[in-house]
């Protein structure tokens, strides 16, 4: 078998190419993508080749891990249907290329357990749900965060899930005027408006800004936590002292689990979390060179998606 895919051949070269893929197995489906999403965080990294050692990683690539298809061949053990509509976190099914994380291919032969079913009628927003869970699981560990730290996609997820889980709405800091607005149900500010000597107990980053954690510390009440929600290239530090004067706790938000990805269906099911307005942009799959190249160079473009559909078998 053989599907179109993206490649990512090294940093900075990346377009769509023939592929081949594995037979599958009885407990396997065999998926036609409808859509996938570009990450602006890990997925800038294999871009960039800036992706810190991890893992299954090493070029040539298949990127993408937020992809939506339809079921169309099912194997006697995998309990779904054709024409299931499904959510694939990735897929490693590819032959003599990395599957980091694989989900950017026309056709994707997966296990049944990590095709979740989903409804056919949130059409691509469901590319959307692996952001959720990892939003999701950003404030399951701890206290929700009083205040969260950029506006980009995952801080709004953050925001979003935090007023749906029935929480005090929180602050949320935006440096970037273009992405100030879009606030469903809490409020954005810069930096600068806040009050002076304004503190709270807990602290979500959602920047991937490593030189951050003296700014946060300083804003941080005296036992408060911050969470590191995003995804740091670089190496983090901060000063000690103010840091011991706060008695300060940092907590490190890892990969989502499947339960979270559970409770982010639950949500957007009982209508309790939107995952509208948030794909900013769509490109058909075959300009998929461009597409991630305005995903990771236009502050304006919040979420971008590749339209498979065209390139359907």
């Amino acid at each position: 078998m053989e599907t179109l895919a993206v490649l990512l051949k090294a940093p900075g070269d990346l377009g769509l190419q023939r592929v081949e893929i594995e037979e599958p197995t009885d407990a396997d489906v065999v998926v036609d993508v409808l859509w996938s999403g570009i990450s602006t965080g890990t997925e800038r990294l294999l871009y960039t080749g800036r992706m810190p050692p991890f893992p299954g990683m090493g070029y040539p690539l298949v990127p993408g891990y937020e992809t939506v298809g339809r079921v169309t061949a099912t194997g006697t053990k995998s309990g779904h249907a054709i024409g299931d509509h499904v959510f694939i976190p990735g897929a490693r099914c590819f032959k003599n290329v990395h599957a980091l994380f694989g989900g950017a291919a026309q056709k994707l032969v997966v296990p049944a357990n990590r095709a979740v079913k989903v409804p056919a009628n949130l059409g691509q927003n469901s590319a959307l749900l692996a952001l959720a869970a990892t939003a999701h699981h950003a404030i399951a560990g701890g206290p929700p965060p009083q205040m969260i730290v950029g506006h980009g996609i995952l801080g709004r997820l953050i925001a979003r899930i935090v007023v749906a889980l029935g929480h005090p709405a929180p602050v949320v800091w935006e440096l970037n005027e273009a992405r100030m607005g879009g606030a469903v149900g809490y409020t954005v500010i810069h930096p600068e408006a806040e009050s002076k000597g304004k503190t709270y107990e807990t602290i979500c980053d959602a920047s991937g800004d490593a030189d951050i954690l003296d700014t946060l510390i300083a804003r941080l009440a005296p036992g408060g936590e911050i969470t590191l929600a995003g995804f740091y290239s670089d190496r983090l530090s901060f000063a000690f002292a103010s840091a011991f004067m706060r008695e300060a706790r940092l907590r490190v938000a890892a990969q989502w689990f499947p339960a979270d990805l559970v409770a982010v269906t639950s949500l957007v099911a009982q209508s309790s979390l939107s995952l509208e307005g948030l794909i900013t942009n769509s490109q058909p799959a075959a300009q998929a060179e461009h597409a991630y190249r305005t995903a990771f160079g236009d502050p304006e473009c919040l979420k971008m998606v590749l339209d498979w559909r065209e390139l359907a078998s």
